[in-house]
């Protein structure tokens, strides 16, 4: 009887690696990725709509099958401002201004990624929820976003990927 052999994956990926960017750009299929700066919390999510497909061929056991797919982002930030001039970072505003729109204006491109180059990446369309969440004197402006898929979530290279291979990069760039 042989021993398994141990996984040579045996470091624990930190919640930190997400990246998120922002399409500022204003000519369609020329975009131009801008940080969205501050995340202090990030949640992707893709939840399947599942529907029940039971016949009597299933012996009495439910069947189910996937319908739909739903994406969505979760993220706090922290409310970013110009040390001098006291203006708001551009990327946050432009998600404010998002969440205050209609029609096309208030769709964004959005795109995240593991910025240690880690094939995870993805693109899409989203809607914005710009929620502050308030506080007393002694805290920071936290700001929660969310980000509900509109259309596909579309996988993509990874832009952190050198060359397409994984590496690990120090610091937090």
């Amino acid at each position: 009887m042989s021993t398994p052999t141990p996984p040579a994956e045996t470091v624990t990926a930190l919640a930190r690696r997400y990246r998120l960017e922002l399409d500022m750009g204003t000519t369609a299929g020329t975009p131009i990725w801008t940080l969205v700066p501050g995340v202090t919390e990030f949640t992707p999510k893709v939840e399947p709509t599942q529907q029940e497909v039971t016949t009597y061929d299933a012996d009495g056991w439910a069947e189910q099958a996937v319908t739909m797919l739903a994406w969505s982002i979760e993220t706090t930030i922290a409310h970013r401002a110009h040390p001098t001039t006291g203006i708001f970072n551009a990327a946050q505003e432009a998600l404010r201004k998002a969440s205050r729109s209609f029609g096309a204006k208030s769709y964004v491109r959005v795109r995240y990624y593991d910025r240690n180059g880690a094939p995870d990446a993805q693109e899409g369309s989203a809607l914005v929820t710009w929620e502050p969440d308030g506080g007393g004197p002694d805290e920071v402006d936290t700001i929660k976003v969310t980000l509900t898929g509109s259309g596909p979530l579309v996988e993509i290279v990874n832009p952190a990927a050198g060359g397409g291979t994984f590496a690990v990069k120090g610091g937090d760039s």
